[in-house]
């Protein structure tokens, strides 16, 4: 039994006849270290991989500590779980509800019988939260990929290259220096649609006075990155320089304020009512950031309706932004780890304002 293991049925007071089935790969690789498919099922007396053919190999030397059973021909994933469990003595199985389909629902039931079936409900996910040195150092590293990344790639922000062309180079630069691939798919998004959070890079091409927000992170030993930064080609309108200012700002005041215990609602309101207060309310739309760790979004998070308290150990993203529609856009955006009294700061290129 791996100590992540013996922590989830601890925290969760499980008894020797209870058990948790996780098909959720985040939460697979997190109890195991394993990557490839299949499903994990964890108990006092069972600590199991249950994947096929294309997988064992892989399974075994990932995840030492557990046993590796292989489907075939007539034996699903979930009639190899069902034996376990009743070899096993099992009387209760956890499952995670906001992940399992129905259909993966419905054989887990046909296979998996004479079992009381309860949701594992976020405790998985809060032991997630806290990141150990282990975890850390491989979030450092990514990150570290990540800035150098963004430095490499001032010299090719010019007019007439396309925002595409900027999004491959960047997952380009971050896989040859390390990154098994980007945490997620890299945003680029120049002049008016800047003002697109999510915007998915195009064939739209660089021009003179354009304000580019490029938004993207190195995965390294399954970890992720995140940083965003806005840059200019050329000088900027008054408008934006002053939308950028007001960006930078809010994101300095939000990333000064990060400690353990803060309210995470108090940290997100930093940053939106000093751009609200400036004449951009409603241009702020979404949260202030999110954790981050093994997926790119993990809890806690910083928005206007949470109830989280930060805790030591936890990497938190600070990104406020203001989108101004047919205009533009700024985001500026850190990782930072939560300390006791303050934050560490992950992400280190420059904030200021980038000229090109």
């Amino acid at each position: 039994m791996t100590e992540r293991v013996k922590r989830l049925l601890d925290s969760m007071r499980l008894g020797e006849h209870e058990g948790v089935v996780v098909y959720d790969p985040s939460n697979m690789f997190y109890l195991s270290g394993y990557t490839g498919e299949g499903l994990v099922l964890v108990a006092r007396g069972i600590s199991a991989i249950i994947t096929d053919f294309r997988y064992t190999e892989q399974a075994q030397a990932q995840a030492p500590g557990f046993e590796v059973l292989m489907t075939e021909k007539g034996k699903s994933h979930e009639d190899i779980a069902g034996a376990l469990c009743a070899s096993g003595g099992i009387d209760t199985l956890y499952y995670e509800e906001d992940f399992v389909t129905v259909h993966t629902f419905n054989a887990l039931r046909e296979s998996v019988r004479g079992v009381e079936w309860k949701a594992v409900g976020s405790e998985i996910a809060r032991l997630r939260e806290i990141k150990d040195e282990d975890e850390l150092a491989l979030i450092r590293h990514a990150c570290r990929i990540t800035g150098e990344a963004f430095e490499r790639i001032l010299p090719y922000v010019k007019e007439g290259v396309t925002e595409k062309e900027l999004a491959l180079r960047l997952d380009f630069d971050m896989m040859s220096h390390g990154a098994s691939k980007p945490s997620f798919s890299t945003i680029v998004a120049a002049g008016a649609n800047g003002s697109l959070p999510h915007a998915v890079p195009g064939e739209y091409r660089l021009r003179r006075g354009d304000m580019i927000t490029m938004d993207f992170g190195a995965r390294y030993g399954n970890y992720c990155a995140d940083m965003t930064r806005t840059v200019a080609l050329g000088q900027p309108s008054d408008e934006m320089k002053k939308v950028y200012g007001i960006v930078l700002d809010a994101q300095k005041m939000a990333q000064d304020a990060v400690a353990a215990g803060k309210s995470c609602r108090d940290i997100d309101a930093i940053a939106r009512d000093y751009i609200y207060s400036h004449g951009y309310e409603g241009r702020f739309g979404h949260g202030l950031g999110h954790s981050v760790g093994i997926d790119i979004h993990e809890d806690p998070r910083f928005n206007q309706v949470t109830t989280a308290v930060l805790k030591a150990g936890q990497v938190m993203t600070v990104e406020p932004g203001i989108y101004l529609p047919g205009v533009g856009g700024v985001r500026i955006e850190n990782s930072v780890v939560v300390r006791e009294g303050g934050c560490e700061v992950l992400t280190h290129p420059d904030r200021e304002l980038i000229i090109l």
